[in-house]
């Protein structure tokens, strides 16, 4: 398949690298502030969207089968906005900009369009929270424990909470009966019964530690996610860009999607729990899961 990246910072550079192992193409690369400006597939790398009409950059992006879209949150909507437009499937792992995700789901339907989304597209963290919310329903009877969080991240992730840090509590919430609210700030109070504490740290390099803890006066019970590297993300970030385009997932870059595979199978606005739902429900359509 044919890839729009929008983004060239480090998951934008990964997702390159990845791609073009999976024997996918980079169409065109966008990044107004790009951290680099030689890039692997060796085209340059565009500063603004291009207009409708406005020759080779155009036909570029005409050109792309999904856009791949890794920047901020306060220009992820706007990407998505420009996207559609261009009736360009998107799969986007911005975090930050949720809050507008009905002004977002409106314009993807409006437009006969398709996102993808998704705080976290490791596969791993994706089955984490399954794992979570089968651990919090079993725990709910047992008051005698507690549940917290903690998500740690490097010193430059722009956004706090993390958005796998919200999905995981949201799992929490929906499954015990006990909690009823998420904490995310510091507290100088001991947190009511009803309150679940989710904490956040942003230090040095790390790529992403989730964490939940079942504590009682006699033992802990703690299930982790820790991510090694961003490979996972990238890797994930794909496999939902052949899904959502194709119909399935690839295992291998001798399965890749081909270039030109066309219009997106699926219209509306679908998360990563959609991909690995349908990979668990139909295993024989991919190997990846």
């Amino acid at each position: 398949m044919v890839i729009a990246l929008i983004g060239y910072g480090k998951m934008g550079r990964l997702l390159e690298v990845e791609a073009l192992n999976r024997g996918h193409r980079i169409g065109v690369i966008i990044d107004p502030y790009p951290a680099v400006e030689e890039t692997r597939s060796g085209i340059p790398v565009e500063r603004v969207f291009p207009e409708k009409g406005e020759g080779k950059r155009a036909e570029a992006l005409e050109k792309a089968d999904v856009a791949i879209e890794f920047t901020r949150p306060d220009t992820a909507v706007e990407n998505i906005k420009t996207l559609a437009r261009w009736k360009l499937p998107v799969v986007t792992g911005t975090t930050g900009w949720y809050e507008r995700l009905p002004e977002v789901t409106k314009l993807i339907h409006d437009a006969e369009s398709s996102l993808l989304w998704s705080s976290n597209f490791s596969l791993g963290v994706n089955l984490f929270y399954r794992i979570a919310a089968y651990a919090a329903a079993v725990m709910d009877p047992f008051r005698e424990y507690d549940v917290g969080g903690l998500e740690t991240h490097h010193n430059k992730k722009a956004d706090s909470p993390s958005g796998t840090a919200k999905l995981l509590a949201e799992q929490v919430l929906s499954r015990m009966s006990r909690k009823k609210r998420v904490v995310w700030d510091t507290l100088n109070r001991p947190p009511s019964p009803e309150e679940l504490h989710f904490s956040s740290l942003r230090t040095g390099s790390i790529p992403g530690i989730h964490s939940l803890f079942f504590d009682s006066p006699a033992d802990t019970i703690e299930i982790t996610h820790t991510a090694r590297n961003r490979e996972g993300f990238a890797l994930g970030a794909l496999q939902a860009a052949e899904w959502l385009i194709s119909g399935r997932a690839h295992d291998a870059p001798s399965g890749a999607v081909p270039a030109g595979a066309g219009t997106a199978l699926r219209h509306g606005v679908f998360t990563m729990d959609d991909v690995l739902k349908d990979m668990l429900e139909s295993p024989s359509k991919s190997t990846i899961f």
